[in-house]
């Protein structure tokens, strides 16, 4: 059960966003909406760890109809129910159906990547464009990564702000207290596995962090490269908690 000191926390950050509950076969999920309704339609999917709060949905949403969801089992409001990774499929299924919506650009940050690149390979007809933020699954997790978590958890508190840092690169000061209280109480995916050959056929956005600890950018990046020769692949300094991509990300699904 997810701890309810993080969803209180989780609330407040929210801000000023339409609040929907969409029943779907493996419980509720909950969509933070916002812009016309009549405009292009957005969907953002957070990381593992993560929410929808990660987005600021109405910096998206001048000119499109923006939904960002809380994927089932991670810190959010909907229900707290991991599914296996294949199920994801049928989930944005019901997702979009019970949203009324046929197709949409999908973003997707690290597992958010994941989930969205799987959607986009097996529902070609229902993604316009896809938009991939250090993707997880082009690549295994960095052995090194592993390592320094295990020797960080040994050192308490501390020890979990400098694995936090460790993990995402820089973060906002804001922010550090709340990922603590998350990774306190919560524990992220771990099952996440490497992707197969790629075969999208949409535009492709990708922006991969070259010092990411978490995951292998510059194998992400080879791997889009090569088997997704139209997508556009951004290399840019930072780790695995990039620096703001809304204003790139929002010109690229613009595009003509």
């Amino acid at each position: 059960m997810i701890d309810q000191r993080i969803v209180a926390a989780y609330e407040g950050m929210l801000g000023d966003v339409e609040r929907i509950t969409v029943p779907t076969r493996f419980g509720d999920t909950f969509a933070a909406a916002a812009g016309p309704v009549d405009g292009p339609v957005i969907v953002l999917v957070h990381g593992s760890g993560a929410n929808t709060a990660m987005w600021r949905v109405g910096e998206w949403a001048a000119r499109h109809r923006v939904y960002a969801l809380d994927i089932p089992g991670e810190p959010g409001l909907s229900a707290d129910n991991r599914l296996p990774m294949a199920d994801h499929v049928d989930w944005f299924d019901d997702v979009l159906d019970g949203l009324g919506v046929r197709e949409a650009a999908f973003v997707g940050m690290s597992l958010g990547g994941w989930l969205v690149l799987d959607y986009a390979q097996r529902r070609a007809d229902r993604v316009t464009r896809l938009v991939l933020l250090n993707p997880a699954g082009l690549g295994r997790m960095r052995v090194g990564f592993a390592l320094k978590a295990v020797f960080f958890k040994l050192l308490g508190e501390r020890g979990l702000r400098m694995s936090l840092r460790a993990a995402l690169g820089e973060v906002p000061p804001a922010q550090v207290e709340y990922l603590a209280l998350v990774f306190r109480h919560f524990r992220p995916r771990t099952d996440v596995p490497v992707l197969g050959p790629l075969a999208l056929t949409m535009p492709v956005l990708a922006v991969v962090g070259d010092h990411d600890a978490m995951l292998d950018g510059s194998l992400t990046a080879r791997r889009l490269r090569a088997e997704v020769p139209h997508a556009r692949v951004d290399v840019v300094d930072a780790g695995h908690l990039l620096p703001d991509q809304t204003t790139t990300a929002l010109e690229f699904l613009e595009e003509s």
